[in-house]
């Protein structure tokens, strides 16, 4: 937005952005600041951000035994991360002392990366979960090297707004069980998110001279005579 105003008006126009307010000042002349207002409001236009929750169905065969639900919100084309878990350290190398042990961690617990794209029609979704642990039973390499196990679901659906999809399902070994990975997608609304701007989920908003608005803060200009 910044970029295209530089471009766009007289280079005696000058600018400052204040990311903490959403907000530019501008100091031109009327014609330059109508030029800005006209090109925030061509730009500017509000993003849709959706709302998804993974759930992860245990299944005794048909019956459902219990459930766990992850849920975040993304915008459009952009990838976003979530874990949930622990840090468990592994020695890597020994010393004489345990002072001198070399130590790393391994991340296991719930692991989802995902990007939203908004395509003609509809939605793409890539998705990647992944689900670690550490099991009772040792490697056999050292006394302490653990052994991870670990269930990996990882591709693209095309969603429903509002209606779930199963996108996996794991079975548990030398059990009746198994684990179903269900996503749903769902808008989220200006409301939601708790942002206040002229535009639901606007990342500028629209410039309006010597004047307040009830939706947010504004754009703050100043005029220079010529």
């Amino acid at each position: 937005m910044i970029t295209a105003l530089r471009n766009m008006l007289h280079p005696m126009t000058t600018m400052i952005l204040v990311p903490s307010q959403k907000a530019v000042v501008l100091n031109g002349t009327s014609e330059q600041i109508e030029l800005a207002r006209k090109i925030v409001h061509d730009l500017d236009r509000p993003q849709h951000a959706y709302r998804l929750t993974y759930t992860l169905i245990d299944m005794d065969g048909t019956r459902r035994i219990g459930e766990q639900r992850y849920t975040m919100v993304a915008m459009p084309s952009q990838r976003t991360q979530m874990k949930q878990g622990s840090r468990v350290p592994v020695v890597i190398a020994e010393g004489k002392n345990p002072s001198t042990f070399q130590i790393t961690y391994l991340d296991v617990g719930m692991n989802f990366d995902i990007t939203l794209t908004e395509v003609s029609g509809g939605l793409s979704l890539r998705t990647k979960v992944e689900r670690s642990g550490i099991a009772e039973e040792r490697s056999g390499v050292g006394p302490a090297d653990p052994v991870v196990r670990q269930s990996l679901v990882e591709g693209t659906s095309i969603p429903t707004p509002d209606r779930p999809l199963i996108i996996g399902s794991f079975d548990i070994p030398d059990s009746t069980r198994h684990l179903d990975v269900q996503v749903s997608v769902e808008h989220v609304f200006a409301a939601d998110t708790g942002e206040k701007s002229c535009h639901a989920l606007s990342q500028t908003n629209i410039l309006k001279a010597n004047g307040r608005c009830d939706c947010g803060p504004l754009f703050r200009t100043s005029q220079r005579k010529v």
